[in-house]
């Protein structure tokens, strides 16, 4: 199969760095003034579409984004990466996975992508359902949590390595697929001074979710956020018997 064609999604949330700090009426979490960037599983997402890209695997590859305006930045960093087009689809919205799977599934009808790659999940929600959500609109293969993917010379199949409990599973899936990406899969690379500057040139499409045909109201309604208890401190002990008496106080026994 030649020419294949990769649509990567990347989301805006708040840096990974940045210490997070709940809103006064405990509704959701500060974004405002907060150091923004992209969801760190989906710059390995990108970054492997970019190595698929290298090796001939792929020809061309489009990053979308689903938010507001700012999103296209979190875009343009795709771009600086090595992805030809962005598209993003502003809303202000709170688009829960399902919304999302779905407008991503307009996106790959639309630019003809025979694979997708996400993130296993984003940092905010830690819902980890999107992939496998579009795998399920689509009625396609799914390669989950993978730490590692190789496709045969034919690019009708492809290997991949994931990630589960009792340590790596090995599975074959057949194309047009769906692939989301564990931690280990690469190490993402800095977008250069120049390849940023070309990124500012490379088409940028901007599309309205409303005219997308979907339906994104919410399933899920937040009732209160909070932060986690503070931890108590340590007890230390004298010796191992006491260890096992202060255990046994505490129930573990």
């Amino acid at each position: 199969k030649k020419g294949m064609r990769a649509i990567v999604a990347v989301k805006r949330v708040v840096d990974y760095a940045v210490k997070i700090r709940i809103k006064p009426d405990k509704s959701g979490v500060e974004t405002a003034n907060v150091k923004m960037s992209m969801n760190p599983f989906d710059e390995i997402a990108t970054e492997q579409a970019v190595r698929l890209k290298e090796q001939g695997v792929i020809n061309e590859i489009f990053a979308v984004s689903i938010g507001p305006k700012q999103s296209q930045e979190t875009l343009r960093t795709a771009l600086a990466m090595g992805a030809d087009k962005a598209i993003h689809i502003e809303t202000d919205k709170d688009m829960e996975p399902l919304a999302v799977a779905e407008a991503l599934k307009k996106i790959v009808g639309k630019e003809k992508g025979d694979i997708v790659i996400v993130g296993k999940q984003s940092i905010d929600g830690d819902n980890n359902q999107t992939g496998q959500m579009l795998a399920g609109l689509l009625d396609c293969a799914q390669g989950t949590f993978a730490s590692k993917i190789e496709f045969d010379s034919s690019k009708k199949e492809a290997k991949v390595v994931r990630e589960v409990d009792g340590g790596l599973e090995t599975i074959n899936v057949s194309l047009p697929a769906v692939f989301t990406c564990d931690l280990r899969l690469n190490e993402p690379r800095y977008a250069t001074l120049p390849n940023i500057m070309k990124a500012k040139k490379k088409p940028l499409e901007i599309l309205k979710v409303d005219d997308l045909g979907i339906d994104v109201t919410p399933r899920i309604s937040v009732e209160v956020v909070e932060e986690p208890p503070k931890r108590a401190g340590g007890t230390k002990v004298a010796d191992v018997q006491e260890l096992v008496k202060a255990l046994k106080q505490k129930g573990f026994f």
